[in-house]
C-alpha cells in the first residue's frame, strides 16, 4: 500500500509539473498554424542541412518550451514542412535552449557558471548533428506516424522518385486512423481532417485560415488547443503513470550506488535522468542534490540527456514518430551524450 501511495503521488506530481508546459505547447502549435505563414518561415531556414539543424536548434530562444511542450510544436513544423534537420534540431534543444531554462540553471548552479553554458553548448551540439543525420533521409515520411505523414507535403528529392498516389489516395485516407490528427481539427470541420492531395509545398501554401478576420482566428485556435490538448493530454496521463510506475520498482539506491567512476556513474545518471523524467526547467535544482558525490561529467549528462529522451516524453514521442525513429533519436542522444560527459570526467574534472 506504501509502493502504492507513493506510486500515485508521484504520478500525480509528474502531471502537474507537466500539464503546464505542455499546454504552452499546444498554444504555440496552434499559433503557429493560424498565424504564421509557413511559407515565410520555410523560406527563412538555411539550405544547409547542418546551419538548418543548427537553427532549428535555437529556435527554443523563440518558443520556450520544456519536453512536454516541444513535441506539439516540432510536430507543427514538420507537418509545415519544414526541414527534417530544423525540426529535430528543434525538438531535441528547445527543452534546454531557451530562456526559461538557461535562468534556472543559472540559480542553481550559480557557484559552477560552466555547468550552465556546458549544458546549452552540449545540448545545442548533440541536437545539431542529430538533425543533421535526419537531413541525410530524402523522406522521412516512413519514420513517422500515419496521421502525421499523412499531412506532410512530399520532399523535393522524393517527389522526383515516386509519383503521388491518385485512384488509391481516397481509400487509404478512408483505411487510416484517425487518431491524432493535430492540427487538422479546424475551420469549423472538426470531425474531418485536412486534406492533403500529397502533392508537396504546394498543398500547404495556401492557409485558408490566415485569411480569416482576427477574433474568427482566435476562436480556431481555441478549437485546436482542445483538441491537441485532448489528443495529447491522455498520452502523457499514460507516460506519466509509467514513469512512476518505475521509479517505485527500481531501488534508487541502486541507480545511485554506481555513481562513483567516471564510466559508471555518467550511466547511472543518464538512466537516472530517463527514469524520473523530471521537467527541464526544474531538473537542474534535482542534479545538485547530487553534486557532493556525483561526477560533473554525470550531473552534465543527467542535464542533457533527460530533457530529450525520457519516459514521459518517450509516449508524447510516439505520437509523431515511429518506433524505429524514436530507437535512432535515443542511440544518438545516448552515445554522444556519454561521449562529451566522458570527456569532462576524464580531462576537465
Amino acid at each position: 500500500m506504501n509502493q502504492f501511495n507513493n506510486a500515485l503521488t508521484l504520478f500525480f506530481s509528474l502531471l502537474v509539473e507537466a500539464i503546464p508546459f505542455l499546454l504552452i505547447g499546444v498554444f504555440f502549435s496552434s499559433a503557429l498554424l493560424l498565424f504564421v505563414d509557413e511559407r515565410k518561415l520555410i523560406a527563412a531556414v538555411p539550405k544547409q542541412p547542418l546551419l538548418a539543424a543548427f537553427a532549428g536548434s535555437l529556435i527554443g530562444f523563440l518558443f520556450p518550451v520544456c519536453e512536454c511542450g516541444n513535441v506539439p510544436v516540432a510536430r507543427r513544423l514538420i507537418v509545415q514542412g519544414a526541414p527534417a534537420a530544423m525540426a529535430i534540431g528543434f525538438l531535441l534543444a528547445a527543452p534546454v535552449v531557451n530562456p526559461v531554462v538557461f535562468w534556472a540553471t543559472w540559480i542553481a548552479f550559480r557557484d559552477q557558471p560552466e555547468m550552465v553554458f556546458l549544458r546549452v553548448g552540449f545540448s545545442l551540439l548533440i541536437a545539431t548533428m542529430i538533425g543533421w543525420v535526419f537531413s541525410t533521409q530524402a523522406d522521412l515520411r516512413p519514420l513517422m506516424q500515419p496521421a502525421v505523414a499523412r499531412a506532410m507535403p512530399i520532399p523535393k528529392r522524393a517527389a522526383k522518385k515516386t509519383k503521388a498516389p491518385k485512384a488509391k489516395a481516397p481509400q487509404a485516407e478512408e483505411a487510416a486512423s484517425p487518431l491524432l490528427q493535430s492540427g487538422t481539427f479546424f475551420l469549423g470541420q472538426s470531425d474531418q481532417p485536412l486534406q492533403v492531395d500529397g502533392l508537396g509545398q504546394a498543398a500547404l501554401a495556401a492557409n485558408p485560415a490566415l485569411s480569416r478576420p482576427i477574433p474568427e482566428r482566435l476562436r480556431l485556435m481555441l478549437d485546436n488547443v482542445i483538441q491537441e490538448l485532448r489528443e495529447l493530454g491522455g498520452i502523457l496521463i499514460i507516460g506519466s503513470a509509467i514513469a512512476a510506475l518505475v521509479q517505485v520498482s527500481v531501488p534508487r539506491d541502486l541507480i545511485l550506488s554506481l555513481g562513483q567512476g567516471p564510466v559508471s556513474s555518467i550511466l547511472a545518471m543518464m538512466l537516472l535522468a530517463a527514469v524520473v523524467s523530471i521537467c527541464s526547467t526544474v531538473d537542474s535544482f534535482f542534479a545538485l542534490s547530487f553534486a557532493s558525490t556525483f561526477t560533473t561529467g554525470s550531473l552534465l549528462a543527467f542535464l542533457v540527456f533527460g530533457p530529450m529522451i525520457d519516459l514521459k516524453n518517450f509516449a508524447l514521442l510516439l505520437t509523431v514518430f515511429r518506433g524505429r525513429a524514436i530507437l535512432y533519436l535515443f542511440v544518438l542522444a545516448g552515445q554522444l551524450t556519454f561521449l562529451l560527459t566522458l570527456l569532462i570526467n576524464l580531462y576537465v574534472s
